[in-house]
């Protein structure tokens, strides 16, 4: 193979001819009759509500969607006058899931990997690397492993490796999703540096339009068939499209939708007030909170690491656990494990009935990872976390020592990538399945939950008011690996709000969603804190805590 030479980037035509693209077993297609061509250097960004195949679209530019049978595409698509899928290493495309894009175990070979596969001289490879690593502030040693990364991390890896490759195309599916805010305007003006000194032509789909209304120079917005409703110069597109865009959710600068406050009843005895803490359990001088809810969820002292014992060692942890809880022992904390490389430690908090409690900070401090500790799903690598008696119910006081029946009705969790908590082949199936394990295992016909024991008809009521306002219904019998991100995170909500928990534990829960959606999930979670559900949420999300009148512990500080 002749070694590719390394010139500077120039942007390259897209175009569009009649494209459309009907996934199957939907009963709409996801996009109608695009035709459009975008020209070299030219910057869009691409706009529309959840599931208007705005991914669907990026994918097809860069020639990576899945029609094996040639039935769900039609009309043509061309980059550089040839198929997509004939046009190697003129597209870079970041992924809308970043865990999909992590290939090797060291980042210094993750970024490295698209240019040895490029052919690019060794001697140009690595200081590529660096630069591409430095662009995106991803300030880690090359050896860093990539497992250790955090999601907001491994988004700024996949863009680092996109980057490095100095693609014509460049093609961006919420590239600063799962990052902070100071992070996302330090990713924007990378990109848009690029993309500017080098000619690259660039299509970026992403719900923060402000953030990159400076960068484009384009905007097309696709209604919710999927259709092309408004396409033009920037200012003058979303001037002329604004109302059609608060219509169908698009966040436009300066608008945030109204949701219902917080009722603050029904949360449960009122316990001691409480203030936000930071990650070293100081008082935040900024007040407390008052009439806080029943404690149900406590952390003392607690340091939590990604890295986790064997899982030899953590079934000999909880049969020793166990056996001593049930001779009325009290259960050991956690002492310290330099093995286990704590990402944050000293936290103290509470978790309360009927209250939310947002957990925020830079990406890497740590958040996702407490999130999963929290809810019983990781090891503390020092101090405890202790579940009251209102949520351990007759249950171990450890949620680490519980299983899958006994999480699964006390705490709820939405992980940071959905994909990894579907079980199902279709969304009702998934909708279905927690109401479903709760009645198998109190081997009868309903499960015990507050307030009653609902029956078989009451949770198909439940499930069927869930898909209505989350918009899911017209996708009930659609495989939930087919939908958008954003429809991927809010059934990943729904499954939880489901089975009815008593504690809610959501990483990013409004990831990817449009403001109509959004609205939606603040909504059932504001009745949730009203009916005593505990909510922590692990969030960027400002408008997000305003709306949950949450608490803040912040990381890495």
């Amino acid at each position: 193979m002749t070694p590719r030479a390394d010139p500077a980037p120039t942007g390259v035509a897209v175009g569009l001819e009649n494209f459309g693209w009907h996934y199957p077993g939907r009963q709409d297609p996801s996009l109608t009759g695009i035709s459009t061509t975008i020209a070299p250097g030219e910057r869009v960004l691409l706009l529309g509500p959840s599931g208007a195949g705005k991914s669907t679209l990026l994918q097809a530019l860069a020639g990576v969607e899945q029609d094996p049978d040639g039935q769900s595409g039609s009309g043509r698509v061309t980059v550089d006058g040839v198929d997509p899928r004939d046009a190697r290493g003129v597209v870079g495309f970041m992924h809308q899931d970043p865990e999909t894009q992590v290939i090797l175990s060291r980042v210094g070979d993750d970024v490295a990997f698209g240019l040895e596969n490029l052919a690019v001289p060794r001697e140009q490879i690595w200081p590529r690397v660096r630069q591409a690593l430095d662009r995106v502030d991803l300030q880690l040693p090359l050896e860093h492993p990539t497992t250790a990364l955090s999601g907001g991390q491994k988004q700024r890896l996949a863009l680092a490796g996109v980057m490095a490759m100095r693609p014509r195309l460049l093609l961006l599916d919420e590239p600063t999703a799962s990052v902070d805010h100071d992070g996302a305007r330090q990713l924007c003006a990378a990109v848009a540096g690029a993309v500017r000194a080098d000619g690259i032509t660039m299509v970026v789909v992403e719900h923060r339009v402000a953030l990159w209304e400076p960068v484009v120079e384009r905007v097309i917005v696709l209604d919710d068939h999927g259709r092309v409703a408004f396409d033009g110069p920037t200012r003058q597109t979303l001037h002329d499209a604004r109302e059609l865009l608060q219509e169908q959710g698009t966040w436009v600068p300066g608008w945030v939708p109204t949701t219902r406050p917080p009722a603050r009843t029904g949360a449960g005895p009122a316990g001691p007030e409480t203030s936000p803490r930071d990650h070293a359990g100081a008082p935040d001088p900024a007040g407390s909170t008052p009439g806080a809810g029943e404690v149900l969820l406590s952390a003392r002292g607690l340091a939590v690491s990604r890295v986790q014992p064997p899982r030899r060692a953590i079934a000999r942890r909880r049969r020793r656990a166990l056996r001593a809880w049930r001779h009325g022992e009290p259960l050991p904390e956690a002492g310290p494990d330099a093995q286990l490389r704590p990402v944050a430690a000293g936290i103290d908090l509470d978790v309360r009935a009927g209250r939310a409690l947002a957990v925020t900070g830079v990406n890497g401090a740590g958040k996702s990872t407490l999130a999963l500790t929290l809810a019983g799903l990781l090891v503390p690598a020092e101090g405890s976390v202790r579940a009251a008696e209102a949520l351990a119910a007759g249950a171990a006081p450890d949620p680490s020592l519980w299983d899958g029946g006994e999480l699964v009705s006390r705490v709820g969790t939405v992980f940071q990538h959905p994909e990894h908590q579907f079980l199902r082949p279709t969304v009702r199936e998934e909708l279905e399945f927690g109401p479903r394990q709760l009645r198998r295992r109190a081997g009868r016909s309903s499960a015990r939950t507050r307030g009653g024991t609902p029956s078989e008809a009451d949770d198909a009521a439940r499930v069927a008011d869930l898909l209505r306002r989350l918009r899911l219904a017209d996708l009930a019998d659609a495989n939930p690996f087919t939908l958008s991100g954003g429809q991927k995170r809010r059934l990943s909500v729904a499954t939880v709000l489901a089975a009815a928990p008593r504690v809610l534990i959501l990483d990013e829960p409004t990831f990817g969603q449009d403001a109509r959606t959004w609205r939606e999930l603040v909504d059932l979670l504001v009745a949730e804190l009203d009916r005593g559900t505990a909510v922590v949420a692990v969030t960027h999300d400002r408008d997000l805590i305003a709306a949950l009148e949450a608490e803040e512990l912040r990381l890495g500080t």
